[in-house]
């Protein structure tokens, strides 16, 4: 149950530059930590507003990302909307961007400028391949950070045959995990001017993320023949059964490890396994999987239920799980209880059901989920916050200096 105490960030101000994934995920996690997070937006829009799907008006991949954040729209061409921002960013506690390098000091709003007038900022860069460097103007996106950093080769190496082509992941790890990284080291940053009082710029690289999430780097950097056996216990071969209700349900983890092979024997309790020659090693283990497998999912089929299965699993040290649609593990009991899954308001008279906050904290209360704000909605809330009259923020948006998109139909802020 959450405390009373105000959220862990509460009181923190964030200017938040970023758009589409990376950036916005680790703003929009700050957010969710109690910071007041700022999105600034160029008149074209953040790009993850084209993300699918939509109800109305408003991206719901967008909002996953943004809800409960403040918006504001300006054109950084005219003098007076980088005057603002800078006087945004003077206030800041931290400035989160992920443009290519070197693009906000063209504004006159690179870190060295607004230390100049802020030195106790926290300047978060996020990017491709670092502010430094020979590659360090190279874009990049989820799939080109995924190749360069040798996650699609191990895809393809992994899968090999089973691929009819080399194809890309599902997912956009490398937006994700650089995201996360990126509040790490926020956090850190954050610590470390609670000591000192310092300011910092901070640099996170999505290759040098993606190359620090990946716990096999050590194998692939060392040159060594293991064998046969798996990597890291390997979970992309935890073997995956079809139990007789239909219901698929995959052990971690590989049995072809050594290791995990004695645990697969005692939770069978069949030590003569150990002994049989098609099993010995692990490079056996892999030649003769299909009979491996045979023994595994006749064992398997010898229980009732999940349950029993679950218990005698778990007893050897090793776990069970059902696989699910993200549907089906929103509408189950654990995520009930825990309360994973929030309701946020879709701007179109509805709710989008969108993934809550993974912490639950003893002593801190954490903010609601926040509206998904559309392009320019907190105009005026905000520049009201600077000091600026109704007249003079009327002047901005007839200059197009910021720029206002809320749907004529939808309240604003007052």
């Amino acid at each position: 149950m959450a405390g009373s105490a105000p959220a862990p960030l509460a009181g923190i101000k964030v200017v938040d530059f970023t758009r589409v994934l990376a950036g916005p995920h680790c703003t929009k996690t700050l957010r969710d930590l109690g910071a007041d997070v700022i999105k600034i937006e160029p008149p074209a829009g953040d790009t993850g507003l084209s993300g699918q799907p939509h109800v109305g008006p408003m991206s719901l991949y967008f909002a996953q990302q943004n809800a409960g954040k403040r918006a504001i729209s300006v054109d950084l061409n005219f003098a007076e909307a980088r005057d603002l921002v800078g006087r945004l960013c003077a206030e800041a506690d931290i400035i989160v961007e992920n443009f290519r390098p070197g693009t906000l000091d063209l504004f006159g709003l690179g870190y060295d400028d607004v230390a100049g007038t802020n030195p106790s900022v926290i300047f978060v860069s996020i990017s491709g391949y670092g502010q430094t460097g020979p590659w360090r103007n190279r874009p990049a996106f989820a799939p080109t950070v995924q190749a360069e950093s040798g996650f699609t080769e191990i895809i393809k190496r992994h899968y090999g045959d089973n691929l009819t082509e080399v194809a890309n992941d599902a997912y956009n790890h490398a937006d994700v995990y650089t995201g996360l990284q990126a509040v790490i080291a926020t956090l850190a940053a954050l610590a470390h001017r609670d000591r000192t009082g310092e300011g910092q710029h901070v640099d996170v690289a999505m290759v040098a993320s993606m190359l620090a999430v990946n716990d096999r780097v050590s194998y692939e950097l060392s040159g060594i023949d293991v064998e046969g056996e798996p990597l890291a216990f390997s979970a992309p071969e935890s073997p995956v059964f079809e139990l007789p209700d239909g219901t698929h349900i995959t052990i971690a983890a590989s049995p072809f490890s050594s290791f995990v092979f004695l645990r697969y024997c005692s939770m069978m309790r069949r030590n003569d396994l150990q002994l049989d020659p098609r099993f010995v090693t692990a490079e056996l283990r892999r030649a003769n999987w299909a009979d491996l497998r045979a023994e595994i999912r006749s064992w398997v089929l010898t229980f009732r239920t999940l349950e029993e299965l679950e218990a005698q699993v778990s007893e050897a040290g090793l776990a069970v799980g059902v696989i699910r649609t993200v549907a089906e593990i929103a509408e189950s009991e654990w995520a009930t209880d825990r309360g994973i899954i929030r309701e946020v308001d879709d701007r179109s008279g509805g709710t989008a059901r969108v993934p809550g906050p993974p912490w639950l904290f003893a002593a801190s209360e954490l903010p609601d989920a926040g509206l998904a704000p559309f392009q320019g909605e907190h105009n005026r809330e905000v520049l009201r916050d600077l000091g600026l009259s109704d007249a003079e923020i009327d002047k901005l948006r007839d200059g197009n200096v910021v720029i206002d998109r809320v749907p004529p139909s939808r309240d604003r802020p007052a």
